[in-house]
């Protein structure tokens, strides 16, 4: 039987991975060899443990995760396409967050620092009939789309009056789960399938932002910074207001008013 088997360094170059790969695939029980001799310690691989080590190859090539890949290769054809189309999505979303920030270093290169006016205003209470979701930073567009989907077909159900501006409502950090907010201002009462928020009114920070979504940290960097350097304290939750939409203009032309509430005094 061992004439029939392979050294681990001919596996590993038949494999195109290397001896240092195969043993750490051993050990963590990812891919072993059929036969380690007992006193040398020597691997030995089968010729049809190929299919499976090459397979192991690509995955990694495609930066997914050993433990995902040890899923995929112990799994039914049904159940392992269902990983793989996990880990596509995941990588299409990391794609789309490498683009956005492309986008904004080639707009930092070009200009500089953006200049963001950033303004001090009292802003009136506000109420809002709002749909909340929680997701993770990457999710938020795709979960405030869900949101609007909810809220406005409800809105036009009951009749009620509201402004045809939109609301988002965000905590100060962005963890790695956390709830967000939809909204549009209505007017006082009481409405069944609806639930309602009320934004105090009082001193905010705030700066209008003209462009994508994905640069909206750009015009963050701007008023947090003004915040501070006024020795203000920011408070939650961060609104934004979408003056002109994506069905309204183009990703340029997107006008969103970024408003942080803020406490006086640090005392």
């Amino acid at each position: 039987m061992q004439d029939e088997l392979l050294t681990i360094g001919r596996f590993a170059r038949l494999c195109r991975l290397s001896v240092k790969q195969l043993r750490h695939y051993d050990e963590i029980e990812l891919l072993a060899p059929v036969r380690v001799d007992v006193s040398s310690g020597y691997r030995y691989y089968a010729p049809e443990q190929a299919r499976d080590a090459l397979t192991i190859a690509l995955l990694r090539e495609m930066d997914l995760p050993l433990a995902v890949i040890a899923q995929a290769l112990a799994a039914e054809p049904e159940r392992r396409a269902q990983i793989l189309h996990a880990e596509r999505d995941r990588l299409a979303e990391r794609i789309s967050r490498d683009q956005a920030r492309l986008e904004m270093l080639e707009r930092l290169t070009e200009g500089g620092l953006p200049g963001y006016e950033v303004t001090m205003n009292r802003e009136p209470e506000r109420r809002l009939a709002v749909v909340r979701a929680v997701c993770t930073p990457a999710e938020i567009g795709g979960k405030f789309e869900e949101c609007v989907g909810r809220l406005l077909p409800v809105l036009g159900r009951t009749g009620i009056a509201w402004e045809p501006l939109l609301w988002g409502l965000y905590p100060l950090d962005l963890e790695e789960r956390m709830e967000i907010t939809v909204g549009a201002q209505t007017p006082q009462g009481e409405v069944p399938g609806l639930e309602f928020e009320v934004l105090p009114g009082g001193l905010v920070a705030e700066t209008m932002h003209i462009g994508p979504y994905a640069q909206l940290p750009l015009a963050y960097n701007a008023l947090f910074a003004a915040i501070h350097e006024r020795g203000l304290r920011p408070q939650a939750p961060v609104r934004e207001a979408y003056l002109v939409g994506p069905a309204e203009a183009p990703q340029e032309e997107l006008m969103t008013r970024l408003i942080i509430p803020v406490q006086e005094s640090m005392a």
